[in-house]
């Protein structure tokens, strides 16, 4: 009877580091973490009263992020707004460019997904109320740029870009970071077995 070797596991590592490293593993991780943004984003439903859906896609920008480390999940993050402000249709509901009222979430998205990633090399995705707390912050920057850019875009008051970018959202991303808290730290426990 053989068994596996576990993978040796370091501080400062994040799930993606415990793959065999090399350049090609680290471009299909970004390229990767892009496109699984931007099939996220297309679970995608109208909330009545904003011109910004309920996506996936803050989801797998979060997960993207902790999963890959700040500097991955910057770049992936990053590929992905490139690729959809040059006309790929993967922003929600299949929409591309940069005129959206919504761009802004997209925005915060890069660097939420960097700060995670760093947060997760801390160790931030290891047990459920850090990965909690990593979310929390996540969630706070994708609204402290896309709130403020919904309002300028849309030409709205903050209040009222409040009450649509923000306020009926709020459900939604806690059963989110309650997926994340289940997700991250149980594929660590698999992983330390």
């Amino acid at each position: 009877m053989s068994t596996a070797a576990a993978p040796s596991i370091r501080p400062g590592q994040v799930l993606a580091d415990l793959l065999p490293a090399s350049r090609v593993r680290d471009v299909a991780l970004v390229v990767g973490g892009a496109a699984l943004t931007g099939l996220a984003a297309q679970i995608s439903v109208p909330v009545p009263g904003s011109p910004v859906p309920v996506t996936g896609q803050t989801f797998a920008a979060l997960l993207v992020g902790t999963t890959l480390g700040a500097g991955r999940g910057f770049l992936a993050l990053a590929l992905y707004a490139l690729a959809g402000v040059a006309g790929v249709p993967w922003f929600a509901s299949g929409t591309s460019g940069a005129s959206g009222v919504s761009f802004g979430y997209v925005l915060g998205m890069i660097l939420a997904s960097t700060v995670v990633g760093a947060l997760a090399r801390r160790g931030a995705d290891r047990n459920v109320w850090r990965t909690a707390g990593a979310m929390l912050v996540g969630e706070a920057i994708i609204y402290a740029v896309g709130v403020p850019y919904l309002a300028y875009a849309a030409d709205i008051s903050a209040s009222a870009a409040i009450a649509a970018g923000l306020t009926p959202f709020l459900i939604g991303d806690a059963l989110k970071a309650a997926l994340a808290m289940g997700l991250l730290p149980t594929a660590w426990k698999l992983i330390e077995r």
